[in-house]
């Protein structure tokens, strides 16, 4: 088992920065495939970035250039630096782990996942 928890949300003005954080417990961290995922109200959970491992990383377009991803495999936490938020990046922001072992999948789908946090609220105003 992996239980993840995130933090770092909170209400920012249109461009503003917010960095959200999500700490892992469990299995070994460095095993797992790191995302971020998304879901704003009566839509569907939609990708934002995914770490397969090292630099292998993947960004959806709608955040490219704004948003970056890093992990901590020594405090067992991964990080996504939002910049230049826009009203559109409003919604509850997830972490997932799936386990490499299991190899890859397509890895913007959230059934591709097997561990997920609790969410935070991100809210951008105009």
């Amino acid at each position: 088992q992996v239980q993840l928890v995130e933090s770092g949300g909170g209400l920012v003005q249109a461009g503003g920065s917010l960095r959200l954080s999500c700490a892992a417990s469990g299995r070994t961290f460095s095993n797992y495939a790191m995302g971020w995922f998304r879901q704003a109200p009566g839509k569907e959970r939609e990708f934002v970035v995914v770490n397969w491992s090292g630099s292998s990383t993947f960004y959806a377009d709608s955040v490219k250039g704004r948003f970056t991803f890093s992990r901590d495999n020594v405090r067992n936490t991964v990080y996504l630096q939002m910049n230049s938020l826009k009203p559109e990046d409003t919604a509850i922001y997830y972490c997932a782990a799936r386990d490499r072992k299991y190899g890859t999948t397509d890895l913007r789908q959230p059934r591709a996942y097997d561990y997920w946090g609790q969410g935070t609220q991100v809210t951008v105003s105009s």
